[in-house]
């Protein structure tokens, strides 16, 4: 057992151990490694009299040569063709439906002579503890897309007064290929936060199967260490692109390890180049964390012959699911009860939306996008609207109104002098100049509605005749309608009319003050 082969990953730990002064128990307690092994190499290596940048710039293969027994040479040719496949064999255990079952029978076709199932993956799971991408093997290509907020903040600078604005930086990583999305935004409000959610999965060109979130308020509404509640508005942005919020547990970071490990390399790779640099708002801004960005993706992972952006490319980018035909419309809410004419009146806006008339008195929410204004009660949509911003007015539907409320609705300018026509082409005449002289149409409803029912009272021939009469005195209301049938001016000649015109115009008073009252 002494002189039995270890991978070349725990000789580096077992090196990085013993420079760092610790004893060669601990070393084999820490390593799991016998304790004459870990004196093996600890005597070749201070043998060899090289210095830890030196082991750390041998590849595996100038480690093997240095620390191998002779006697072993068959057998480690055999292990270094299989380290050689080891970034290989990583990616494609990242690829959905593959097992480590699957690659090594595939490996074994092209190396007869090869390693067993069992050591196969004693070597894989080895290889894995000590390389840089230890908890990457549990990310499925398309799972899960971690998100998160940078700590330290960048800052903006105002171009005429100076004036700082710290303004946030968020993250968002594919768990499988690493492809990294930055971007700054104003702060880490609802708003800004879903906008930039949907920009890092426009980026990637798909939709992975979760979204993972930390215990963020634009998230989360209550963390939760079994079932925490998701924020409606994000939750209902995860529906329209097809995919679930996956919060993680509070107070778990290993929950999110991959994240906080990629705002490690954003102070490292997106920060550090920002720094000696000034930006005067948030677009140019993020021009240059877009380039730095792009060199980070591009640039290959330490100790792999490939980017983040290859491995994305190959691996990962077609499991994706597709983005939908169009953005999603942020959503406002606000609850509101329903008044007494049917209506919710939306604040913002000062405007006013019917519902169906049996919800008067009960309390509702009402959702509301740019373009258009939905009203809920008990998570059932009882009406819809296309958003109106004109103040005071109302949008109203007419079979959310009762019977006796629709009669009111239906009434215009056009209606009434349409009644009017039916009549007599001087009542239509009349009741038009009845409209052009009121400040605004809804004034002239009832007197316009009186007029033609006094219809059914008198007949065509006396309403039109007092239509007449009234046009010719320059009144146009109502009430002188009444007072000419009344006296039965209508049925007068026009001088009979003339005379008898004072009396409605001027009428006597004994109140009168006459003309001479003020000198």
């Amino acid at each position: 057992m002494a002189n039995k082969a270890i991978i070349m990953t725990k000789v580096r730990q077992i090196l990085r151990f013993y420079t760092q002064g610790k004893s060669k128990l601990q070393i084999s307690s820490l390593t799991n490694t016998a304790r004459n092994t870990v004196k093996r190499y600890i005597n070749k290596y201070e043998d060899a009299k090289l210095s830890p940048e030196e082991i750390s710039k041998m590849t595996d293969h100038e480690l093997e040569q240095c620390f191998a027994e002779p006697i072993q040479h068959q057998q480690n040719n055999r292990l270094t063709d299989l380290l050689k496949l080891m970034p290989d064999i990583e990616k494609q255990l990242k690829r959905k439906g593959n097992t480590i079952l699957k690659v090594w029978q595939g490996y074994k076709l092209t190396h007869a002579d090869g390693y067993e199932l069992s050591q196969f993956y004693a070597y894989y799971t080895q290889y894995c503890k000590g390389s840089n991408s230890t908890l990457h093997i549990d990310h499925k290509a398309g799972d899960k897309m971690y998100i998160d907020y940078a700590g330290d903040k960048l800052q903006i600078v105002d171009i005429t007064t100076g004036e700082v604005t710290k303004v946030e930086v968020f993250a968002a990583i594919l768990g499988c290929s690493q492809l990294l999305y930055v971007e700054a935004v104003r702060s880490q409000k609802k708003e800004d936060f879903i906008m930039a959610c949907e920009n890092a999965l426009h980026y990637f060109g798909g939709v992975p199967s979760a979204i993972v979130p930390d215990n963020l308020k634009a998230a989360v509404t209550k963390s939760s260490r079994y079932e925490p509640i998701v924020n409606e508005t994000f939750a209902d942005f995860a529906e329209h692109y097809g995919t679930v919020v996956l919060p993680t547990r509070a107070y778990r970071p290993k929950d999110k390890a991959l994240v906080e490990g990629a705002v490690k390399i954003i102070y490292r790779r997106i920060y550090e180049p920002l720094l000696d640099k000034v930006f005067n708002s948030l677009t140019t801004l993020n021009i240059a964390v877009r380039v730095a960005l792009e060199n980070h993706n591009n640039a290959p992972f330490k100790g792999r012959n490939y980017s983040r952006r290859q491995q994305f490319n190959e691996v990962e980018k077609s499991t994706l699911k597709p983005l939908p035909n169009y953005r999603y419309e942020l959503k406002q809410q606000f609850l509101s009860t329903v008044m007494k004419n049917g209506h919710v009146c939306l604040g913002l806006d000062k405007h006013y939306y019917s519902v169906p008339f049996q919800y008067i008195g009960k309390k509702t929410k009402t959702l509301y996008t740019a373009t258009e204004v939905e009203i809920f009660y008990r998570y059932e949509s009882i009406a819809k609207h296309p958003r109106s911003k004109v103040r005071y007015k109302y949008s109203t539907l007419l079979e959310h109104l009762a019977s006796a409320n629709r009669v009111l609705t239906e009434w215009t300018a056009e209606k009434f002098i349409r009644d009017g026509a039916k009549i007599h082409a001087d009542v239509a005449s009349f009741i038009e100049l009845v409209f052009e002289h009121k400040q605004h149409p809804e004034q002239a409803y009832k007197s316009c509605s009186g007029i033609i029912h006094l219809h059914r009272k008198v007949g065509s021939e006396r309403l039109a005749n007092a239509c007449r009469r009234a046009k010719h005195f320059g009144i146009f209301n109502f009430p002188i309608i009444v007072q000419i049938l009344e006296k039965n001016l209508d049925l007068l000649s026009i001088e009979e009319q003339n005379q008898a015109v004072e009396s409605i115009i001027m009428p006597d008073h004994t109140n009168i003050r006459g003309n001479t009252y003020y000198e």
